[in-house]
């Protein structure tokens, strides 16, 4: 048997160097606002990279937590066919939802 003690690797702050050398820069070059980089990140994750302009459009102009609870339905869901069309379904769902919420008036007052 062997009796080494295995001290465990701490791990320590990279160098700016170590940095940039794992930074790709013709990967996200053209991203500059957040809601480009969460439209790139949804393409990505419903597997629609052809269509990453229209992604970036629907950060831009939608209500954040309606397209969070599209996205979070589509997660959820099994066996799913198409997850971009399923999210565009439940987005536009939503916001028929929240239109008609905002249209209805309150009667506690």
């Amino acid at each position: 048997m062997n009796n080494k003690k295995v001290t465990p690797k701490v791990k320590s702050f990279s160098t700016i160097a170590d940095v940039l050398k794992g930074f790709k820069g013709d990967k996200d070059k053209y991203i500059s606002q957040e809601f480009q980089k969460y439209g790139y990140d949804l393409a990505m994750e419903l597997g629609d990279p052809k269509n990453i302009s229209f992604y970036i459009k629907l950060a831009k102009e939608n209500n954040r937590g309606l397209i969070e609870k599209a996205r979070n339905f589509v997660k959820d869901a099994n066996k799913v066919r198409s997850r971009p069309a399923l999210f565009v379904w439940k987005l536009t769902q939503l916001k028929k939802e929240s239109k008609e919420k905002k249209m209805k008036p309150n009667k506690n007052i």
